[in-house]
């Protein structure tokens, strides 16, 4: 039996190991997999997220991430960074999303999930698992960007 799959679509699954270079390894894998499809216009904003997801799946979780880029019938891409932490982050969990705490100037890191807010059309985050035994499943975070109709959080077709 074949499958059956909608003109312009397509998607890409990669682990990553803990390993510091695995945020450099998804952007390069992104930016191939982009290029390799025509998708020039959505390049910077897909790479930028999809490196501050990894590098916060690295910084915050003890274990491998796994990373899939998807491109879905109506134009929009929708990436997902799964990683062993249940925590959810804002603007992924709870409401109120704006609320993510902007980082002080001098600090190297902490701006990330402000990016998300500022160049994703649409994002969410679930923790995976909801039983005891589950505990270590982890969670997902996606964004998407491009396509029509591009709305903000949670919004899901």
């Amino acid at each position: 039996m074949g499958t059956v799959s909608l003109p312009h679509t397509w998607a890409y699954a990669l682990r990553l190991p803990h390993d510091p270079r695995a945020a450099r390894v998804a952007r390069v894998t992104v930016r191939a997999a982009l290029q390799s499809h025509g998708r020039q216009e959505v390049l910077e904003a897909v790479e930028l997220l999809t490196s501050e997801l990894v590098t916060n799946a690295y910084r915050h979780t003890s274990g491998p991430a796994s990373l899939r880029l998807t491109a879905l019938a109506d134009g929009r891409l929708r990436v997902g960074v799964w990683d062993s932490h249940p925590r959810i982050p804002a603007p992924f969990g709870d409401p109120p999303w704006d609320r993510v705490p902007g980082a002080p100037t001098e600090a190297e890191g902490g701006r990330g999930l402000h990016l998300v807010q500022q160049y994703a059309d649409s994002w969410d985050g679930w923790p995976l698992g909801d039983s005891p035994l589950d505990r270590g499943a982890g969670k997902l975070l996606w964004f998407e960007v491009g396509g029509r109709g591009a709305g903000k959080r949670g919004i899901v077709a």
